[in-house]
């Protein structure tokens, strides 16, 4: 008898439907009676291929759930596509999701993963094509971020439940709405010269009032689902209280049009946003969250990033050059034998005696000095702002990182503060933009959902 196995190649999630069902019938035409093997046979349609008498398998095993979960005008979405982009979260989580919440997440990406194809079919009957070389482009920026190449990205993706497969596809859905929005919604949007220099004379108005670096995750309801948004509304808000980032759960939950930025809004004065937004954001400090907010249309939450004074010198503005000295350890170095070197490291800092002292002490420590020029001091973690605000040039903070990843400080170099200045017509002009896009955008995928033929299975 034969010994027959049928062949899984390696792009397994790859296949179509139609592959995957000629794969099922090739392995069936084997799983004969063995007391029929000596009858003589009808020619096999597959002797035209020469199969080999004993075959190996290769590659991973199919997944074993590849049935529709839902079908978009035709499209299929699969638990085994659910899955993936799960796993995908869990990685941007740093893999920390609770198996609790696992089935919630699983139903939201359902979801999001109707929208996402939604979004590419009206992009496809625009004629806005997708190429491939767009989308290999941000794969490649994704795997530079986390200091892989895109071979790496792949294999690390499968290893963690997930497949690039996955996330060409966010990315496509991604850039196929941003082009939809441009094309669609953006050309339809007017802004009036009165409307900017109305907001223009506000801001001076209101010089020395409070603006806020504000992030929002926005969920859409209806009277027939608010419960139920709500309910994941609070949800998230568990997750982000215990840890997880914010600008991951905005890409995946968010339903406004700057998703795709992490929520990000920008720096906006209370009064620039809905009444309910702007009341809770007057409580808000930096680095806090809002508990869910009723607003038109939905539910919000929003995070604080950042504050500034309007129109008013901040020393967090300051522009730095700096020179950052690193020691390193060998892997496994205990604390107790780290420390000693610590102190003097630190003491070493304490007296650097300019600038240039720090390739002296480089060279007494065997550490590695790295220079950069035009450093916002505002983009340095708080920690290190708060360290550095009352520093002059010349000196080194305290030694700050780990046994670990190593340890290092940064020595000022120079320091240029920053005047502040009226924001221009055009600063002004594009966010009264993007706040109308935005609001037009919930209304076109809304419209979308409406009129799309989705079935459930």
């Amino acid at each position: 008898m034969l010994n027959v196995v049928a062949f899984v190649p390696k792009s397994t999630r790859a296949l179509s439907a139609t592959a995957l069902f000629a794969l099922a019938i090739a392995g069936a035409a084997f799983a004969q009676d063995p007391s029929q093997e000596s009858q003589p046979t009808a020619p096999s349609s597959t002797s035209g291929l020469k199969l080999p008498q004993a075959i190996e398998v290769f590659g991973q095993k199919m997944p074993s759930v590849v049935k529709a979960t839902a079908i978009v005008n035709g499209e299929v979405i699969t638990q085994t596509d659910i899955d993936q982009r799960l796993a995908l979260l869990a990685i941007a989580n740093g893999g920390q999701i609770p198996s609790e919440e696992m089935e919630r997440l699983r139903q939201q990406i359902l979801r999001n993963l109707i929208d996402e194809t939604l979004q590419i079919q009206a992009a496809k009957a625009e004629k806005i094509e997708i190429k491939n070389a767009d989308i290999e482009k941000t794969v490649a920026r994704v795997a530079g971020n986390v200091k892989q190449t895109p071979e790496q990205l792949t294999n690390y993706l499968e290893a963690n439940g997930s497949s690039i497969k996955s996330l060409r596809r966010q990315i496509e859905g991604e850039l196929a709405w941003r082009r939809l929005q441009q094309a669609k919604i953006e050309s339809g949007v007017s802004v009036g010269d009165e409307e900017v220099k109305a907001v223009l004379d506000r801001m001076n108005a209101s010089k020395g009032s409070e603006e806020y670096r504000v992030g929002e995750i926005f969920l859409s309801a209806t009277p027939a689902n608010e419960a139920e948004t709500e309910a994941n509304a609070a949800r998230i808000l568990a997750q982000l209280k215990n840890g997880a980032s914010f600008a991951g759960y905005a890409r995946q939950y968010s339903e406004a049009s700057t998703a795709a930025v992490g929520g990000d809004l920008g720096w906006v004065r209370p009064e620039q946003l809905p009444a309910p937004l702007a009341a809770a954001l007057r409580q808000m400090g930096p680095g806090t969250i809002s508990e869910p907010i009723q607003v038109p249309g939905g539910v919000s939450i929003i995070a604080v990033q950042d504050t500034r004074k309007i129109l008013t010198a901040d020393p967090r503005d300051a522009v730095l050059s700096l020179k950052q000295v690193s020691i390193s350890f060998p892997k496994g170095t205990a604390r107790e034998s780290a420390e000693p070197i610590v102190a003097r490291f630190a003491e070493a800092a304490r007296n650097v005696g300019g600038c240039g002292g720090a390739e002296r002490i480089a060279a007494d420590f065997k550490a590695e000095v790295v220079q950069s020029d035009q450093v916002k001091m505002r983009d340095l973690p708080p920690t290190l702002q708060q360290i550095m605000l009352p520093m002059q040039v010349g000196q080194a903070t305290q030694p700050f990182g780990s046994i670990e990843e190593g340890v290092r400080v940064l020595v000022i170099c120079g320091r240029d503060e920053v005047d502040p200045t009226e924001p221009t017509f055009d600063q002004v002009y594009n966010q009264l933009n993007e706040e109308r896009i935005n609001m037009r955008s919930r209304r076109y995928l809304r419209d979308l959902r409406r009129d799309a033929i989705i079935e459930f299975r």
